[in-house]
């Protein structure tokens, strides 16, 4: 992917980009200059305070940001939203794979049912996979010029590597998407398009909200090195930092953020 950051007139789509880890990567991404369209499966007046959150940190007074609601599990919604992004922006430069859910409930491999599982899998995994393909086709179709700076991310876990075997739906939805990330890299690094995966690890968010008395925990204790929760500002400074280009000559390439969770230590 070309190392050319001039994001003037780009426009950049965040899945799930109205709250938690979505939301901090939209408003880093309008910092660093892009048009921003987020997504969400709620109307958009529930979304208000996430598009001022974002239209709050832009650089200059003529970008724009605008809410799609969709729901990227549906391919009639995913096209729907393209077409209208389209007509607004003339298309997408940065892809966002954010969108995810956890189980409505945690349960063991040995309990859990077919219902979570084609939930997660078809939110998680399918909806990002073929929003790339779409996406991707569209960025092709344009036959902008092979400087002109165009990438797909996806926002995977630690859990594509990590297993929890009370939620193994998500795990398994979340190594998906890292295979899904080698793929498409090695299909569209041809057309000048860059895709790589950014791995979060625990992450203050309203999804983990639920389990902070056992994650404060486990940081006090051996957990983590950077013994600190994680923040969506984090993960938007790196979702930035390759949207923007400063990541050149690594198709693929994969941050893990997760304060040292996973490296091997004896």
């Amino acid at each position: 992917m070309s190392s050319n950051n001039n994001t003037s007139g780009k426009v950049a789509l965040v899945t799930g980009g109205t709250r938690g880890i979505g939301l901090g990567i939209a408003k880093r991404l309008a910092t660093s200059g892009f048009h921003l369209v987020i997504t969400g499966r709620r109307d958009k007046a529930d979304a208000q305070d996430a598009l001022n959150d974002v239209a709050q940190s832009f650089r200059d007074n003529t970008q724009r940001v605008e809410y799609q609601q969709a729901d990227v599990s549906s391919a009639t919604e995913r096209h729907s939203m393209l077409d209208a992004i389209d007509a607004s922006f003339g298309g997408v430069d940065v892809l966002v794979n954010n969108a995810g859910i956890a189980p409505r409930v945690r349960a063991d491999v040995l309990e859990a049912t077919e219902e979570s599982f084609d939930e997660l899998i078809g939110t998680n995994l399918k909806g990002p996979y073929f929003l790339t393909q779409a996406v991707a086709n569209r960025m092709i179709a344009r036959q902008q010029q092979s400087t002109t700076l165009r990438c797909i991310i996806n926002v995977s876990s630690i859990s594509a590597t990590v297993a929890s075997v009370n939620r193994g739906d998500y795990c398994i939805s979340k190594a998906g998407i890292a295979m899904a990330t080698k793929l498409w890299a090695a299909r569209l690094t041809q057309f000048g398009i860059g895709v790589y995966e950014v791995q979060p690890g625990v992450i203050a968010t309203d999804m983990t909200a639920g389990v902070k008395g056992k994650y404060d925990a486990l940081i006090e204790g051996e957990l983590l090195l950077d013994k600190r929760w994680g923040t969506p500002d984090d993960v938007g400074t790196a979702v930035a930092m390759l949207a923007t280009g400063q990541l050149p000559y690594a198709p693929g390439a994969v941050l893990v953020l997760d304060g040292g969770l996973t490296l091997p230590r004896l």
